[in-house]
């Protein structure tokens, strides 16, 4: 694969890896969707999810990689980001297996 290149800002980064923990479990809840709304436009977000859509698991993983080195988030940061999934999984009210697995290697990934 060639090397990933985006040209998000960071809120898109944020939408986007919002988006790839959502969908753990293949299905975006209403309360998942409305706090990824939260972050970016309606229009940024169908952009978003358009781009989404056509990745695979190994591209969306790169693209989160490259995003977080390219806007240098440090421990801090990133545990903020842990911190905003988890509220992310918990906006339905429900966190299943599939949500608690992709937490466990989103934790491993981003650290």
């Amino acid at each position: 694969m060639s090397e990933v290149k985006t040209d998000w800002s960071k809120k898109e980064f944020k939408a986007y890896l919002m988006m790839y923990a959502a969908n753990a479990n293949f299905f975006e809840s209403e309360g998942e969707k409305d706090l990824i709304h939260e972050i970016v436009s309606d229009k940024t977000y169908k952009a978003i999810h358009r781009e989404f859509d056509k990745d695979n698991d190994y591209q969306s993983i790169q693209k989160i990689l490259h995003n977080i080195d390219k806007f240098g988030y440090d421990k801090e940061d990133l545990e903020k980001l842990i911190k905003d999934i988890q509220e992310l999984f918990n906006a339905d009210g429900n966190v299943d297996t599939l949500e608690n697995n992709m937490l466990l290697a989103l934790k491993h990934l981003l650290k």
